[in-house]
Order: structure tokens, then C-alpha cells, then sequence
């Protein structure tokens, strides 16, 4: 049997696109005579329509569009993923499902059995789990078919199972002889390595071959590599799509062997295709094709034009820089030859002006507060009108610029330079927002090497230095990720010879602007845990320690 393996770029509730897009594919498939197409979890719907589930409308509009890919498709057969209702009076109203269909007749159907509800899943809100393990007999195969999460369960690769049941151990006592797995797994960095070896793991256990089929591209804030594989009873692979690309790939079933494509590159490469395909993406599927981008002169918003040049193209980026008394000519020359070297349009509007009237009205009830906080802050939110106003009048997005140490200790004004529509870096640590600039800057600096070089400041007082109010960044990231991606306490992050006084400092700096996160732009997710809906902390609470 050959299979083609389809990942594809759904838009969430593009039910006409994602299908004819997926007719597309199958044309192709049957092109190079494949017997089975295989696309990815709830590809018809694109995947996480979240609360769009809620609505009626939405899951008669997937199950219209799936009979009609039943009803159009002739000559091979095709798995794919989609919403169907739960028709028992008890549960939740939905299941998460892969189908087999061929000429006309759907042959099989599974629903997912193990459905997530940590980090940015909440599939318990709507989907009630599958009780079926049974294979099914397909061109001389027993296939086992599953969804996603059915296998991140293996006792051996998880010391701490978060369910009771291994849905692919079942089904291979009930006879399969192979697995298909279709797949929306969310990307983060270094996980490639991780999921090519669960992957193997299974199959070599098992003896039996495994195909994953998995979504690509950007929905919202999270994030999906692609990378469908297959792999042989031996755990090989022999068959890989590409990296953060649509594609196709086929697997010959008789011969074990299939399309072997090159996914190279290490972390800090995958996490700037990432950023820039999460970029191009939400701006697209938001029905837009032009960004702005407040440029300082320093190393963030520096990162954030060239992802948006990556993404979008040099025509359909603004770069606005807006200087003031506090900003150094090395910012004046370094912004111009970044967006000279990007080759992008860049606009000059200084706030001097504007931030004297500013003072001269807030004079009677503020007295002496032009370098105080408060001042400081006056000066971001004029930054901020003033790029709205370009995003309004051009009809452009407003890309965010912070990072995510400023984000975790509220280093950033509300209403001023979190300003914006997507917060492309707020995921991506300051050290490797250095990381990542180098790798631009590899064959040629883009980046002017002098914005490397110099020591962060947001110049909004004469002197400032971003050391002045932050602990040294290596430091700073090394706890934040300790207390946010690895859920350590204060004591235990001490211990890894942290100063105590900093730990505290910072944990109590990250707790007490979770408000300013609450309000902040969506950001894309790269790491293994992101602020935004996949770390859903309370705004009001009091530490116990």
C-alpha cells in the first residue's frame, strides 16, 4: 500500500479552503497512484477552534464539508480529522474524530480516547472520550487509528502517566498491525528530538509500522511544525515531511521506505522559522498583509522587523522610529541602518513636542515627574497613540516588540510598548533574542553589529540602563525559567545557586504583574510554557511564601 502523508496549513472555520486545499492534495496523491491519503487532526475545522465548538453552525458546517470530500472523492481512500456530535444523553456533546473513507462510504471511524487539558489544551471543555480500540481491515492491513494525544501515554516513555489507559497498547491487543496517528501538536523548541523518539520508541515496541500525520503552521498564538514521519516496525524513519512547510511525502508499505526530507538545523533555527511563520500567519489569517513596527534602535524591535520581513516581505513593512530627548545618536544611526539593510520604509516622529504638553497640562496636580516612572510611562503611551495612529490610518498591524523576561517582571508599560495586535518575541528569553539576531547577522550583519554590542536601555531618562532595574539577563532567564516553565519554587531555585535575594525579587516581580500579562497582545509560543492562555495564573492572589 502506498500512503501519502498531507500536512497541510488549515485556517480555523475555512471550511471551503481547507477542503479544496485538501482536494488539491488528493489529486496529487492519486497522481503518484497512492492507494491512502492521510491528513491531520480536525484538518476540515482547523485546529483549536476553541469555543467555536459552542456553536452549532460551526460542527454542521465540518460534517457538510466532510460528506461532501465522501461524496467527491474517487480512487483512493483518505483519513482525515473532524468534529462529530456525541449522540448519547450523558457526556460531553462532541468527539474529536478520525474517519476512513473510500468511494463514497465512510469505512471507519475513531474517536480520540485521551484528550488533553494542560497547557493550551482544553479538550475535556467539549469532547467526550472514544471507547473504541478496535482495528480495521484495509488492503490487507489491520489499522489502528488514532488521534493526537491517543499516544503520549507509553508507560515506558512517561514516568508519570497522565491517564489510565495506553490507547495504542490496547489496540495492538486487539490485532493492529499498524498505526496511524493524526496529529495537531503544537510546536515548541527542542520537541522534534523528543517526538522522533517517542515515535520510534513505539513502533520498535510494538513491531509494527506507525504513520504521523501532523498540521503545520501558525492558529492564534500556537504554533505547528509539521514534520509528519512515518516509520518502519524496526522504529526507523523512513519517510519525513518537511519543517514548518506544507507538504506531502509518501511510504510504501511493502517496501518500507518512503520520501526522506531534509529537517536540519538546530534550536535557535527552529525557533526563528517558528516566529516567522506565527507572524505571517496571524497576519494573514486576520485578513491583513501590512505590519508596523516601532523601532528603538535596540536588539527586540530590531528582531521583531526582521521576522516581519521574513514573514511578509520588505514592501509590507512600516518601520516607525520615534525619538526623544533621552535618545542617544547611536540609536538615530543604528534604526536607519536597519531598516536601510532591511530595505523597508521608515518614518521619523519625534514625541519631544508632544511629551512637553504632556507635562505643561499635567503641572497643576503632577508636579516634577519627567524622569520619574511616570514619566517614563507618558513617553511609552505616546509611542504608543502614535503607532496605533499608523496601524489605524494604514490599516496595518501593530507588532509588539518586548520580550519575555521584560513581560514576567512587567518591565513594559501597559498601554505604551505593549501596545499591539501580536507580541511576535514574548515568548523568546533576552538571551536568545541575542541567539537568535546572531543567526541573522551569520552571513551578513542585518542587524548593525553595534545593537548587539551595547548595553540595553529603554532611554526614558538620561543614562538608563535596563541593568539599572533587572538582574544581569543570563541571570534573570535562568530563574524565570526555573519559576514559569518548570513550576520551581523559590526554595528549590535557590538551590541551584541562584542569590536568594534575586529569586525572590523576580518571583515577586513575575506574581505581581500578571495584570499587565492579562492585557497584554497574544504572543507565539516557543517555549515549553507561555504567559496567555497556557498559564492561567490569577491576577488577584497573595503568595504564601
Amino acid at each position: 500500500m502506498k500512503i501519502a502523508l498531507a500536512q497541510i496549513n488549515p485556517i480555523v472555520g475555512d471550511f471551503e479552503g481547507n477542503t479544496d486545499k485538501m482536494m488539491r492534495f488528493i489529486e496529487k496523491a492519486k497522481g503518484l497512484s497512492c492507494d491512502l491519503i492521510i491528513f491531520s487532526e480536525m484538518v476540515i475545522s482547523g485546529y483549536p477552534p476553541r469555543d467555536l465548538l459552542e456553536r452549532q453552525d460551526f460542527i454542521t458546517a465540518n460534517k457538510t464539508y466532510l460528506q461532501k470530500l465522501v461524496d467527491s472523492v474517487a480512487g483512493i481512500g483518505v483519513v482525515c480529522g473532524f468534529v462529530d456530535e456525541n449522540p448519547n444523553q450523558e457526556g460531553n456533546p462532541l468527539y474529536n474524530s478520525a474517519v476512513l473513507f473510500e468511494e463514497g462510504k465512510i469505512l471507519h471511524q475513531a474517536n480520540k480516547r485521551l484528550l488533553p487539558a494542560y497547557d493550551v489544551f482544553d479538550e475535556e471543555r467539549h469532547f467526550e472520550p472514544g471507547t473504541e480500540y478496535a482495528p480495521f481491515s484495509y488492503k490487507g492491513w489491520r489499522l489502528g487509528l488514532t488521534v493526537c494525544e491517543d499516544i503520549w501515554n507509553d508507560k515506558d516513555l512517561f514516568p508519570r502517566r497522565l491517564y489510565p489507559v495506553d490507547p495504542v497498547a490496547r489496540i495492538i491487543q486487539e490485532g493492529a498491525d499498524f498505526i496511524i496517528n493524526i496529529s495537531a501538536s503544537p510546536y515548541y523548541a527542542d520537541k522534534k528530538e523528543f517526538k522522533q523518539e517517542m515515535l520510534s520508541s513505539i513502533a520498535k515496541k510494538h513491531r509494527v509500522p506507525l504513520v504521523y500525520v501532523n498540521q503545520v503552521g501558525g492558529n492564534d498564538s500556537v504554533l505547528f511544525d509539521g514534520i509528519s514521519m512515518a516509520m518502519d516496525a524496526k522504529g526507523q524513519v523512513v519517510a519525513r515531511a518537511l519543517y514548518f512547510e506544507e507538504d506531502m511525502v509518501c511510504f510504501d508499505t511493502e517496501t518500507q521506505k518512503g520520501d526522506l526530507r531534509e529537517v536540519a538545523g538546530g534550536t535557535t533555527e527552529s525557533v526563528l522559522k517558528a516566529l516567522a511563520m506565527g507572524t505571517r500567519d496571524y497576519v494573514q489569517k486576520c485578513g491583513f498583509k501590512k505590519v508596523v513596527v516601532g523601532l528603538s534602535g535596540g536588539v527586540d524591535s530590531s528582531l521583531t522587523a526582521c521576522m516581519a520581513v521574513q514573514a511578509l516581505g520588505k514592501e509590507n513593512v512600516l518601520g516607525a522610529f520615534m525619538p526623544s530627548q533621552y535618545t542617544s545618536k547611536e540609536n538615530y544611526e543604528d534604526t536607519e541602518a536597519l531598516a536601510h539593510n532591511l530595505g523597508i520604509e521608515l518614518v521619523r516622529v519625534p514625541i519631544d513636542g508632544i511629551f512637553e504638553k504632556f507635562l505643561q497640562e499635567l503641572s497643576p496636580v503632577l508636579k516634577d515627574i519627567a524622569t520619574e516612572v511616570t514619566g517614563q510611562n507618558i513617553q511609552a503611551r505616546i509611542r504608543g497613540v502614535l503607532l496605533m495612529a499608523f496601524s489605524n490610518k494604514l490599516g496595518s498591524l501593530l507588532l509588539a516588540t518586548g520580550n519575555k523576561s521584560e513581560t514576567a517582571v512587567g518591565y513594559c508599560t501597559l498601554y505604551g510598548d505593549m501596545s499591539g495586535a501580536l507580541a511576535v518575541i514574548s515568548d523568546v528569553p533576552k538571551m536568545m533574542v541575542y541567539e537568535l539576531a546572531h543567526l541573522i547577522n551569520q552571513d551578513k550583519d542585518i542587524i548593525p553589529s553595534r545593537i548587539l554590542q551595547k548595553a540595553p536601555s529603554a532611554e526614558l531618562k538620561p543614562g538608563q540602563k535596563d541593568q539599572d532595574d533587572l538582574p544581569p539577563y543570563e541571570i534573570l532567564d535562568g530563574v524565570l525559567k526555573a519559576y514559569v516553565e518548570e513550576n520551581k519554587a523559590s526554595e528549590e531555585i535557590i538551590a541551584m545557586g541562584f542569590d536568594p535575594a534575586i529569586v525572590r525579587e523576580i518571583i515577586s516581580r513575575v506574581d505581581r504583574n500578571e495584570h499587565k500579562r492579562y492585557q497584554a497582545p497574544p504572543g507565539l509560543k516557543v517555549t515549553t510554557k507561555s504567559f496567555g492562555y497556557g498559564r492561567r495564573y490569577p491576577m488577584a492572589w497573595k503568595p504564601w511564601a
